[in-house]
């Protein structure tokens, strides 16, 4: 065997080394160990881990019903077990406005735009529910309703997807519906058209952690040109 086949023998044996060195990879096997809800920083800048929590965990900002104290069951008891809540976001306009966002966007389609219960589900077989029944104004509290939300029941799906706080919005403009807010007549029309974002959609989540990523906006610093791009430039300038 000569020496030039040993050499080419030799630089294909070295090749997978060589490439194992290499840091381009984009398979995901070097990534930092992060702890749910961890915070560091870097470069003077708070940033935060993933967002991805177990089941039943209890966010940074706390709750005031997690799922190991009150469970998502579906019984009756569970849901009445919620309501001696007490509503902790005053029923303001503001509060009346984020409410009907997401009223809108999760209730309107069964309960009706007005609350009077007729959604178009109700035109593919939904059993009508209104919210402006004497039962649901005068003897259903915030704090019911709140739940009913959280759990779902019988033909009532869960609305969890909405967040704790916000839900409470959604309580007032119910109430806001039953007209039973002095001062505020719920705004029926539709918040948005399909397709629009911006301020047409509710804002950002008030549970999970807001810190800015620091690579959510790289800094791009331009390359200078070189020497005889600039010299090409400033001679047909001068043309």
């Amino acid at each position: 065997m000569n020496a030039k086949v040993m050499i080419h023998r030799a630089a294909v044996a070295a090749l997978p080394l060589a490439l194992g060195a290499c840091s381009w990879f984009t398979d995901f096997k070097q990534q930092p160990s992060v702890g749910t809800w961890q915070v560091f920083k870097a470069d003077s800048a708070e940033t935060a881990a993933f967002r991805g929590n177990p089941r039943a965990s209890v966010s940074t900002n706390g709750t005031m019903m997690p799922e190991w104290q009150v469970s998502y069951g579906l019984m009756p008891a569970v849901i009445d077990s919620m309501s001696s809540l007490v509503n902790p976001v005053a029923a303001d306009l503001a509060s009346v406005q984020r409410g009907r966002k997401y009223y809108q966007i999760n209730c309107a389609v069964c309960h009706g735009n007005a609350g009077k219960g007729d959604g178009p589900a109700t035109k593919l077989g939904m059993v009508p529910m209104l919210l402006t029944s004497d039962r649901v104004m005068n003897v259903l509290t915030d704090g019911y309703i709140w739940g009913m939300m959280r759990n779902g029941r019988g033909l009532m799906p869960s609305a969890s997807r909405i967040e704790e706080m916000d839900r409470w919005d959604v309580v007032n403009y119910v109430r806001a519906l039953q007209g039973k807010l002095p001062g505020i007549v719920a705004d029926t029309t539709p918040a948005g058209q399909p397709g629009e974002t911006g301020d047409k959609i509710p804002g950002p989540t008030r549970i999970g952690p807001n810190r800015p990523s620091r690579y959510a906006h790289p800094t791009v610093t331009a390359s200078p040109k070189p020497a005889h791009a600039a010299a090409e430039t400033k001679t047909e300038g001068n043309k």
